[in-house]
This record gives structure tokens, C-alpha cells and sequence, in this order.
């Protein structure tokens, strides 16, 4: 799989920006991404490193199943969508914001 199509897009809520900036000594701050559902952790920590060019410390993956969703008079359901929590080392950082 091609490292561009790995992150599909970085998650730019309140509290991955809150999780960006609580850098500390010993570890650097941590940064979400929505990620193609068939992709592995290596698979993830490589895109990012290649992409952003940082030094990914951890990777922590979720699968987010989709809500169920009424659409005028039918039901419907969002899509499914696979969540990753990057750590980065606390020499690095990603500008997202």
C-alpha cells in the first residue's frame, strides 16, 4: 500500500489539539489520523516518518464503527473508519494547526 494512501486525513479536534501541545521530556506530543482500514501499525509509523518527517515513537490503532443514521425517511449507517494515535519523539513535531 502506498504511503499516501495509508493516512487518508490528520483528525483536527479539540482534544487531538490539546494532545499535539502536551509535550514533555520525555516523550513529544501525540497526534491523530483517520487511516485506511486494512492498514498495520508499521505500515502507519512509516507513512508518517516519511510523510512528516518526524521520529514516531508509538502507534496506537482503533476501529470506529459507524452510527446508525436516519437520512429523511430511511435509515442509514456512516461509514466505518480506523483511527491512529501517533506519539512522536520529543525532538519532533508536526505543524497541523
Amino acid at each position: 500500500m502506498d504511503i499516501y494512501h495509508t493516512i487518508i486525513r490528520p483528525l483536527v479536534t479539540e482534544k487531538s489539539t490539546y494532545q499535539a501541545r502536551q509535550a514533555t521530556k520525555s516523550q513529544g506530543g501525540t497526534y491523530s489520523f483517520e487511516v485506511h482500514p486494512e492498514a498495520n501499525k508499521a505500515q502507519i509509523k512509516d507513512a508518517v516518518e516519511k510523510i512528516y518527517g518526524v521520529k514516531v515513537v508509538d502507534v496506537r490503532t482503533s476501529n470506529r464503527p459507524g452510527k446508525v443514521r436516519r437520512f429523511r425517511f430511511k435509515y442509514g449507517r456512516t461509514r466505518h473508519t480506523k483511527k491512529a494515535v501517533i506519539r512522536v519523539d520529543q525532538d519532533s513535531h508536526i505543524d497541523l494547526f
